[in-house]
């Protein structure tokens, strides 16, 4: 998407990362774009065991290709890429990954880092999007707080002193959810306004003081009120089922 934006003559790319489903540095990003061993980078975590100590990525080709583009990655968090608050460790079980394939998985985003630039892994929001946020700043991308750049585009501030309740979402509302996420610049914004701001997640994870540390008057967890398989195979009507709940309570 990047390359076709460029190719039609875009010379602003701003590129917003969070919840996604990859875990791999953005391998597919860098190779998509002409980074060179493109043969060891591909989407996909387990495409980088392939990568040898001895053998760099030549990111030439993919910077040259966006040398006239300003390109800006908006993160919703400020992880590293690697380590206890990287991707893979605070992100990977959000996306199902097992425990014990977690040590494994930050090893090989270990070996991309040292292929490339082992000290951009370490800049806060390289570990956003399962390290995409690492492949756009390794080109030279701007980062900026997703949460604000959107907020400034709705109009957040006066919507939320327009309304009585203000209603946010997210899959897990847990610890995370303070890291410039989504949830946190909501609540940011409703606290401003002096308006309750409660929380429809998939799961609740934080208890009720972290809760309304985090400035939310009140989390409700969708798995809590019909269970995780139905949140999962029927995720539309249990939303709708949980939404219906809380206007009522809060409009008593």
């Amino acid at each position: 998407l990047v390359g076709a934006a460029v190719d039609a003559g875009a010379r602003r790319v701003v590129v917003g990362l969070g919840g996604s489903a990859t875990n791999d540095g953005g391998a597919g990003l860098l190779a998509a774009l002409g980074a060179s061993a493109a043969a060891d980078l591909r989407a996909g975590a387990g495409g980088l065991g392939e990568l040898t100590t001895d053998r760099r990525v030549d990111l030439g080709a993919a910077r040259d290709r966006l040398g006239e583009v300003q390109l800006v990655a908006a993160t919703d968090v400020d992880n590293p890429l690697l380590g206890l608050r990287g991707a893979t460790n605070v992100f990977g079980g959000q996306k199902g990954m097992p425990d014990e394939r977690k040590p494994v998985v930050d090893g090989l985003l270990e070996r991309l880092a040292q292929a490339t630039d082992r000290e951009t892994a370490d800049r806060p929001g390289a570990g956003a999007a399962g390290g995409l946020g690492f492949a756009l700043l390794l080109l030279g991308a701007v980062r900026e707080p997703g949460v604000g750049m959107v907020a400034d585009a709705l109009g957040l501030a006066e919507q939320c002193a327009a309304a009585d309740l203000v209603l946010t979402g997210e899959g897990a509302f847990d610890h995370t959810s303070q890291a410039g996420k989504v949830v946190h610049g909501v609540a940011q914004a409703a606290a401003q306004a002096a308006r309750p701001c409660v929380v429809l997640a998939g799961r609740v994870d934080v208890g009720a003081r972290e809760t309304r540390a985090l400035g939310v008057d009140q989390a409700y967890s969708v798995s809590d009120l019909v269970g995780e398989r139905a949140a999962l195979g029927e995720p539309a009507g249990s939303v709708a089922s949980l939404a219906e709940r809380v206007a009522r309570q809060w409009s008593r």
